[in-house]
Parts: C-alpha cells; structure tokens; sequence
C-alpha cells in the first residue's frame, strides 16, 4: 500500500465532512430568488428592502402549550437564500413550553431576552443536559439532537435562536410519532398504550 494513501484518506474524510455538513458556501455576495431559490434575481436589483424582516416585532399566536414561535427562514425571508443561517422568536407565556423536537439540518443557540427557561437537550448515549437559563443567558443545541424549553418564571418569556442553516427543519417529537400514521400495532407495542389511548394521542396530534 501506498504510505501516503492513510494520510490522503484521512483528509478525504475530513474535507467531506467538513465541507458537507452544513449549507454550502455561497458563490455570490447574495441570491434574492426571483422564482424559487434555484434561480437568483438580477443582483441590480435588489434592494435593502429584500434584506430587512419585520415580522418579529411582536409574539406570535399562541398554541395550547403556551408556545408562540415566529420562524424567519428562507421560506419566509428570501434575503436568507445561500446566507446559511436562520432565526426564531419564542414567546412562552407562564408555564408554557417548547415540546421536545430537533433540527436535523442545523445547529441552535438560543439567548434568553425575557424569563427564566428550564433547558436542555438529550445525546445519542440518552443523557440530559438541562438547567434553568435567565435572561442574558445562551445554551446551545447541538445539530439533530432533541431539546425542549419551559417558561419556569413567574412571568412571560422570550427566546431569540439563531441557526447555521437557512432552513433547519423542524421534527416535533409527538406530532411525528402519533400524527403521520405510523401502524398503531407499532405504537401500542413500543410504547405500551391500548388502541383508545393511542386515538386520543393521534386526534390531538394529527396535523391540522
């Protein structure tokens, strides 16, 4: 064998998963899509308009779990495209919580603007960590790992996340186990619930 063929190969993965596992870097100082995000418009064209968002100026509406999440994604802000990095506001009212859920394309931080949030997130070798973060406070998530968040305060709270990809994705843990119709056989074995139970769970987490 070649002496440096060890040494080639070692660079060879470390080069494909470094240049693979994240969004590409972009060839051009920006891409406004003109029609869908394959296609750039005209870079004359642009404005400042298409690189300012307003959208977050106030909470969201708020879901049954006391949650209201604005996404600012390349589906929503086209100036993202080929920029690599997306953000979120989270508003929770008292009590409220983010339910466990992961990004599979993206690595979160988050900073806490208002509140105190218990928060944290589980490894592959299924080990937590979690504490409660106050305002001026940042944790981490890493990329594919599933995490959770839960206002513990006495009053309102709100998290800021930035992501290291335009379009992290979103797999909400209940939602993607009891409402995509996986075989209820399946689910009543894994996870030990009769068929009425496993209705209930799919009528409240089916997609609406």
């Amino acid at each position: 064998m070649c002496p440096k063929l060890p040494l080639l190969l070692v660079f060879f993965l470390y080069y494909a998963s470094t240049s693979l596992g994240s969004d590409p870097d972009p060839v051009q100082d920006f891409c406004i899509p003109s029609t869908g995000i394959a296609a750039c418009m005209n870079s004359s064209a642009a404005t400042v308009e298409d690189f300012v968002f307003f959208g977050i100026k106030f909470p969201g509406k708020f879901s049954e779990t006391g949650l209201a999440a604005t996404s600012v994604n390349v589906n929503i802000f086209p100036g993202l495209n080929t920029l690599g990095m997306s953000f979120v506001r989270a508003d929770f009212e008292v009590g409220g919580i983010n339910m466990p859920h992961f990004h599979p394309r993206a690595t979160e931080i988050a900073f806490v603007l208002e509140g105190k949030i218990y928060s944290g997130f589980v490894d592959t070798e299924n080990r937590i960590f979690a504490k409660v973060i106050e305002k001026g406070e940042v944790m981490v998530f890493p990329k594919g790992l599933l995490h959770f968040q839960m206002n513990v305060g006495d009053m309102p709270a709100t998290i800021l996340g930035s992501f290291d990809s335009q379009n992290p994705g979103l797999v909400r843990i209940p939602n993607a186990v009891f409402g995509s119709g996986i075989e209820e056989k399946l689910l009543e074995k894994a996870f030990g619930l009769n068929s009425k139970e496993i209705a209930k769970l799919r009528k409240r987490f089916a997609p609406h």
